[in-house]
């Protein structure tokens, strides 16, 4: 039995103030207002007997007791979301068929815990699940190869098709530890360094490149590669730099320890990860697993992300649908 005054709001509160150090974005991120939110953190640190965070500084940061029951804290939400989403899909027993193609960003975490998920709740359907980049799944589901689809939105309407938002996954900058200084300076200190870029056919190479031109940058075009962890490989071995999403970075976790993440330094910018799904299929079916695959997200990639690089929070979130 948890202490009277540790309540679930209450936990949810504090992860976000930590990460946020703000009382307006933790109400923005929990649905709260401003003094519900106050409120909450002051039952909380009465039940347990000690301040969590710095009440004197702005933004607001964890005191030292508040970083152990902040691990902890964040341990328990984590699985709580994801037995959470696992709830979500309670009956599909009606289906016959089921195609759905993943984006590969989701096959190291999230592709298996679905698919388990999924093959439980289909016990009388013919199941294919496929995983490919971005522009392969739109060109399936565009094909009717696919009932539901999970990849980067091109934006815009396609006729036949509805699109449930999943993810807001912010471009980022990554480089060869220690070579960049702090997000201000990258360009300088990535001078003479090579651009290392996405295959150009990918759908995140061209909304990467859009961006560039937008910003009015060139970079030589000495490196094209296919794969996200290659890519990952070459920035560790200081081979150069790349532009890539936090989905992209928490893919290649054997490569964390020798490389640098930090915002875009040349004008924020974020691809919309979404669900899409032919608009003759049942609606409840796509939305069930739309709201699965945002629990999945949540407690899979957007929670460890967050804890390893804290500014990413409120960038990097899930998107109501």
């Amino acid at each position: 039995m948890l202490m009277k005054g540790v309540t679930l709001r209450g936990l949810e509160v504090f992860e976000a103030l930590a990460r946020t150090g703000s009382v307006a974005q933790a109400a923005e991120r929990t649905g709260l207002s401003q003094p519900a939110v106050s409120q909450q953190l002051r039952n909380l640190e009465t039940a347990l007997g000690t301040d969590l965070v710095d009440h004197g500084r702005r933004p607001m940061v964890v005191t030292a007791a508040g970083r152990g029951f902040l691990a902890r804290t964040e341990a328990v939400l984590s699985e709580l979301r994801l037995a959470q989403s696992e709830l979500t899909v309670m009956d599909l027993t009606h289906l016959s068929q089921l195609n759905i193609g993943l984006i590969d960003d989701f096959d190291n975490d999230l592709t298996p815990r679905l698919t388990t998920i999924l093959a439980d709740n289909l016990t009388r359907c013919r199941f294919k699940m496929i995983t490919a980049s971005s522009h392969e799944i739109n060109a399936a589901i565009e094909a009717r190869e696919l009932n539901i689809a999970v990849a980067a939105s091109a934006g815009g309407v396609r006729e036949g098709i509805t699109e449930y938002p999943l993810v807001r996954d912010p471009f980022i900058l990554v480089a060869p530890r220690g070579v960049v200084r702090d997000a201000q300076t990258a360009m300088d200190d990535l001078r003479g360094m090579p651009l290392l870029r996405y295959a150009r056919e990918q759908m995140i190479a061209r909304q990467i490149e859009a961006h560039l031109i937008r910003e009015g940058l060139q970079f030589e075009a000495r490196f094209e590669i296919g794969s996200n962890l290659a890519l990952m490989a070459m920035v560790a071995r200081r081979i150069g730099w790349a532009v890539t999403t936090p989905l992209g970075l928490m893919r290649a976790v054997r490569f964390h320890d020798e490389i640098d993440a930090f915002a875009l330094p040349f004008g924020e910018v974020h691809r919309t990860i979404s669900l899409f799904a032919a608009s003759d299929w049942a609606d409840r079916v796509p939305r069930d697993v739309a709201q699965t695959l945002r629990g999945l997200v949540q407690a899979q990639m957007i929670d460890p992300a967050v804890a390893r690089m804290p500014w990413l929070a409120g960038s990097f979130r899930v998107l109501d649908g």
